[in-house]
């Protein structure tokens, strides 16, 4: 994967296999150069057999296939960013992958396309599940909901054209003030 947000893009989807309501994005800058990413679903969860083999790339649920890479690439992305992935899951309950790196290292991918990354998975599934975002750096802070949209809305698809565009900006504009010129 080119950047840390296709790396969300593919993780989340797993989420969403997962027949989660809510899947809660976190990117988080601190002081000290750490990048966090979080994924938290409430999705089927994993029961610990699989928790304990999901970072093998020769391990998946999917029927497709027999790899599954988008975990084990990320694992080693962060070690070799300086950082670590761990992830819990509760068998029916659902599951939180936290991922860290050192923004300072070499290895450290760019954090790339988030907005386009959100408005994709939205876009692509306007009905559910539900997408929040937070982003924090040294720089500031934003929240994002799909709730909130769907209620603004009242009833309108959040595929529809004119509200992906304004998704999109909107969450540009949110975006490059909090992590431009950190991880972008």
């Amino acid at each position: 994967m080119r950047d840390l947000s296709l790396h969300i893009l593919d993780l989340a989807q797993n989420s969403v296999r997962a027949e989660a309501t809510v899947v809660s994005l976190s990117v988080l800058a601190g002081e000290d150069g750490m990048l966090t990413i979080l994924i938290e679903d409430d999705g089927c969860g994993m029961s610990e057999e699989l928790l304990a083999r999901v970072q093998s790339p020769f391990s998946t649920t999917r029927t497709t296939r027999k790899v599954g890479l988008g975990i084990p690439m990320m694992a080693e992305n962060c070690r070799l960013a300086g950082g670590d992935l761990s992830i819990r899951s509760t068998l029916g309950k659902g599951t939180c992958l936290t991922a860290t790196m050192n923004t300072a290292s070499i290895d450290c991918l760019p954090l790339g396309d988030l907005a386009g990354t959100v408005t994709a998975l939205v876009s692509a599934n306007p009905d559910k599940p539900d997408f929040t975002l937070c982003c924090r750096s040294p720089k500031g802070e934003m929240q994002f909901d799909t709730r909130e949209i769907r209620l603004a809305l009242q009833g309108v698809p959040l595929n529809e054209p004119e509200i992906i565009a304004w998704m999109l900006e909107s969450l540009q504009e949110e975006i490059q003030p909090i992590f431009g010129g950190v991880i972008l």
